[in-house]
């Protein structure tokens, strides 16, 4: 059961992950994301990329770009509910992988960037903007986690409590 909690603003905060190489067999990596909303799970994704990231950075940048993509859909959505005027500052979004974040907040190119399709580089853009803000979080803290990769079940009820999910018995 999912449960939500009284707050006095309201803010989306979202969560993206990346594994690399995230199928064996295909060498593809799987990213996910989830979206809190008064401390609960309001959307979340994981998919198997379409290509092959040739480093953790680039599969992590992805990841980030699919979050940002849907967080901003979602910022939009809440907006035009008329629940509250607006939401003015940028959507955050905690990666785990501090390159990843640096690169997104960084207006310069790295020998790593070459390889990133321009498509991605939106989320660059986005942050410029300050449509989003994306930050570092220690990986354990990422609550995208159960939707990349396996985890011990103290971790994994560890975040699903913090997606506000209730175990009901």
């Amino acid at each position: 059961m999912l449960t939500y909690q009284k707050f006095e603003n309201l803010v989306i905060i979202g969560y993206s992950d990346s594994n690399v190489p995230g199928c064996q067999h295909s060498k593809c990596s799987t990213s996910g994301y989830i979206f809190i909303l008064v401390g609960g799970a309001i959307s979340w994704k994981s998919a198997k990329h379409t290509l092959r990231a040739a480093s953790t950075m680039i599969a992590e940048f992805i990841a980030c770009f699919e979050a940002s993509n849907h967080g901003i859909w979602l910022r939009n959505f809440v907006t035009s509910l008329r629940v509250v005027n607006g939401i003015e500052r940028p959507l955050q979004i905690y990666c785990g992988d501090k390159s990843a974040v640096l690169y997104s907040n960084n207006n310069r190119s790295t020998t790593k960037s070459k390889f990133i399709d321009i498509k991605f580089l939106v989320v660059k853009e986005r942050v410029q903007n300050k449509q989003i803000s994306i930050k570092h979080l220690r990986t354990n803290d990422i609550l995208a986690d159960p939707l990349t990769e396996g985890l011990i079940p103290k971790v994994f009820h560890e975040h699903i409590a913090h997606m506000g999910v209730v175990v009901s018995r």
